[in-house]
Formats: C-alpha cells, structure tokens, sequence
C-alpha cells in the first residue's frame, strides 16, 4: 500500500518545519521506501507496518506541540510493490511520447 500523509503541529507558534522534520526523520528510519515534497510524506509497505511508521510521525510532532493535525490518503492494493516509483515512471513515460 501507499500511504501519503501530512502531520502539523498546532499550537507551537508559527515555524512548523522543525517538528516537520522530527516526523520525517522517523519515516526514514523506518527503511520503508518514502518520498517527501512540500505538501506530503508518502510511504510504501504493508498496512501493519506503514501504519505504525504513520503513529510514530504522529507521536514524534506530538513531542512539539500540543496538538496535532493528520491528513492521510492511501492506495490500498494488496500483493503491488514498487508503486511508489512505478507511478511516476508510468507518468514521465506517457509525457515524454508527447
């Protein structure tokens, strides 16, 4: 499955980037495959396991603030690996025939 999530922290004043940051250093640690940009963190794994790496983030913000806020949309397709890459090279080779 792909798990794409956003976690903020609310109520820690205006700068959100280093408690951002604790999150994503726990998603790397985790081994699982991820890619982050400017809006989500997008994690690839069973549901177990991408689960637990989602809480982790989650407690690792809660660390930070005293509230916290989730978005998480997943792509939940048993049995698929690679999705994370396969996607975007799916993508880069249908605009490139153009």
């Amino acid at each position: 499955m792909l798990v794409a999530f956003s976690v903020t922290p609310i109520g820690s004043g205006d700068s959100v980037g280093d408690a951002v940051a604790e999150a994503v250093r726990v998603v790397r640690a985790s081994g699982l495959p991820n890619r982050t940009d400017a809006m989500f963190t997008t994690i690839e794994g069973e549901w177990d396991e991408v689960m637990a790496v989602v809480k982790q983030a989650v407690d690792a913000v809660a660390a930070a603030a005293p509230r916290v806020s989730l978005s998480l949309k997943a792509d939940v397709r048993p049995g698929v690996t690679g999705a994370l890459t396969a996607k975007v090279e799916h993508i880069e080779r249908v605009l490139g025939q153009s």
